[in-house]
């Protein structure tokens, strides 16, 4: 009898257990900014203590990697957890173009998302969490491929520029006043999604549009960054640094928002951005919105955005300063407060790391890893493998790149060879190594070969019409059409 009464007893204690509620998650992206602008990693300048305390309460990653140059691809690779060379996004929607160049590019298979895949939204939606998507999209312009079809319950895309009077290219359009700079604005819808779904498991994505051109912010957080003494080594750009502030006082905002709500100690909260910073405009023209441009009237800096020192290069490039990412990681109890991993990470990992925590699976190819086991342990001396592949012209020639471990491989197609680096005394990329270590660069050379073949990637050709007095000039994208006629839907 007492047997009895005891199982009985259990069963009414299992019955009534609280059930545990599976993490929030809060993924904040930046649009262009670099690995050096956070004062997390070095800057100067800069302000940024929001950030700063989400680096002392979560994990700072040194090694991080967008799978592309430019925006688009990226994204694609966060919310599929593919490689841009798999996906076929393998620029910027629509495009770069320069029909004299040695080289015809490839071109984006589609200029959308395709719905047939499946995104990191529509997951999280199955494993019964509410979504949210606020701001930058830039995987279609036609509604049929916006996120709201995508994954997204709840959604305001962000279509363009400017950062002022901005209700018109909000979709669906919004009501805020004129003053009131994006960042804010994407932050108080994100606040509002935060409230509305306390109740309930919630993924949100707040997609900011900081700190990309045309620079504009607002004129008091300018004169601040004008009236502020400059440091060596780094522009000290007072519109970009008033605009790394805006993103950093969204991050400040949700961090309060989240504590508020005692909803902190369940939240992930991951901050990254979506290529490496701009130094110049691709075509040499002023990057300061017009109405900010007498800031710095037959100044340089009307023309130069930030620094990414010491990496190498910039956005549009496949060079550590287009590539390599800040990227902060917080999830109480799981992530050792004010940690640092120099772990190798790429964009598409957070596809299948996201499923990981949540218990949810896929049918479609993957190609990127589990980042769990370096969120919660030291995982030190990463010797993995991750690709880039941008075979068109911007910033650079069209390239395609591997990092092997702390070795790294650029293969340009229309001009020079292959270059080499050892990233781990080299982090300038400064010393080619190509013709000193041959064989290192035919082993990584075989690594890449073997993985665009892998991947069906599309590769430029010889272009016929190649005229080396036109060859920088540039053309208008011959995927615009699509761009702006969308993905049929059946």
């Amino acid at each position: 009898m007492k047997l009895v009464l005891f199982a009985m007893v259990l069963l009414l204690i299992s019955c009534t257990a609280p059930e545990v509620r599976p993490p929030n998650v809060v993924f904040i992206l930046a649009d262009d900014l670099g690995w050096a602008d956070l004062p997390a990693y070095g800057n100067r300048f800069n302000e940024a203590p929001y950030l700063q305390r989400l680096a002392n309460e979560g994990r700072l990653f040194t090694n991080a990697y967008a799978a592309c140059p430019v925006c688009s691809p990226t994204r694609a690779s966060i919310q599929t957890g593919q490689y841009p060379a798999r996906l076929g996004i393998i620029d910027f929607l629509p495009g770069h173009w320069r029909p004299f160049e040695k080289m015809i590019p490839a071109q984006n298979r589609t200029q959308y998302l395709p719905q047939k895949m499946e995104t990191l939204g529509e997951i999280m939606q199955k494993a019964g969490y509410k979504t949210g998507y606020f701001g930058k999209w830039h995987l279609g312009n036609q509604e049929q491929n916006f996120a709201k079809n995508q994954g997204y319950s709840e959604s305001v895309i962000f279509q363009g520029s400017p950062y002022f009077g901005y209700n018109e290219v909000l979709k669906p359009n919004q009501q805020f006043p004129e003053d009131k700079v994006l960042s804010e604005a994407l932050t108080d819808l994100s606040i509002s999604f935060i409230e509305n779904n306390q109740a309930d498991p919630f993924f949100l994505f707040l997609a900011h549009f900081d700190v990309h051109v045309q620079l504009d912010a607002d004129s008091a957080k300018i004169v601040k960054y004008l009236n502020k003494p400059k440091v060596s080594g780094y522009p000290c750009n007072a519109v970009y640094a008033a605009m790394v502030e805006n993103i950093d006082v969204s991050v400040g905002r949700i961090l309060d928002k989240l504590a508020q709500l005692n909803l902190d100690e369940n939240t992930i909260v991951i901050f990254f951005s979506d290529n490496g910073g701009l130094i110049r405009r691709f075509d040499r023209i002023p990057l300061i919105a017009e109405s900010k441009s007498p800031i710095y009237h037959g100044d340089s800096l009307l023309y130069i955005a930030s620094s990414n020192a010491p990496l190498r290069s910039e956005k549009g490039t496949l060079y550590e300063g287009g590539i390599r990412e800040p990227l902060i990681i917080k999830w109480p109890g799981k992530i050792e407060p004010g940690s640092q991993s120099d772990a190798i990470i790429s964009s598409v990992d957070f596809f299948p790391s996201l499923l990981d925590i949540i218990g949810m699976t896929t049918n479609q190819v993957v190609d990127g890893e589990s980042i769990l086991p370096k969120l919660t342990q030291d995982r030190p001396n990463d010797s993995r493998n991750i690709f880039w592949h941008y075979p068109v012209y911007h910033h650079s020639v069209p390239a395609s790149a591997v990092r092997s471990g702390d070795w790294k491989l650029i293969h340009f197609y229309d001009s020079a060879p292959s270059e080499l680096y050892d990233l781990k005394s080299d982090i300038s990329e400064s010393n080619n190594l190509a013709e000193v270590n041959p064989k290192k660069r035919d082993e990584l050379k075989d690594l890449l070969d073997t993985w665009l073949a892998e991947t069906g990637a599309d590769l430029p050709r010889v272009n016929p019409d190649f005229d080396e007095t036109k060859r920088f000039e540039w053309g208008t994208h011959p995927g615009r059409d699509q761009l702006q006629q969308g993905e049929i839907i059946e």
